[in-house]
């Protein structure tokens, strides 16, 4: 132990890595299932499918890629160290995918009527990233 630290601190920020190839094949207007399809571990491209299918009224399918995204956001965070609490930063970008898919899952729960579940991801969307709560809210 070093000495001074702060024994009362939480966990550091999870940082996720940054897929490129994944990202940039998104931001260049590829399908979105087809970025899932291609990298089936990116979080975004599975929020996006998420975000897709609620604005077309298909809320158990936005639900389905919404946990897609989830499960593959959370085995990226624990690889990345994550203990299964502390801040997931909105600010760094790779970890904007898991979020909003965490933001669409407690949305699509909500509109499928599972209100444990959706409060559930509500809250751990806050306490993972209030800015991410907050800029998600909007949406």
């Amino acid at each position: 132990m070093e000495p001074h630290e702060n024994l009362m601190a939480g966990p550091q920020p999870t940082r996720l890595p940054d897929t490129p190839d994944a990202r940039e094949a998104l931001e260049s207007g590829a399908k979105a299932s087809d970025v899932a399809a291609r990298f089936p571990a990116y979080s975004a491209a599975w929020a996006a499918l998420a975000d897709e299918s609620f604005a077309a009224g298909h809320a158990v399918t936005s639900y389905a890629f919404a946990r897609t995204g989830y499960h593959r956001g959370l085995d990226q965070l624990r690889r990345s160290g994550w203990k299964g609490h502390g801040p997931i930063p909105w600010e760094h970008e790779p970890n904007q995918g898991f979020l909003r898919c965490l933001h669409a899952l407690s949305r699509a729960a909500q509109a499928i009527g599972e209100k444990d579940e959706a409060e559930r991801c509500a809250q751990f969307l806050r306490d993972s990233s209030p800015s991410a709560a907050e800029a998600l809210a909007a949406t």
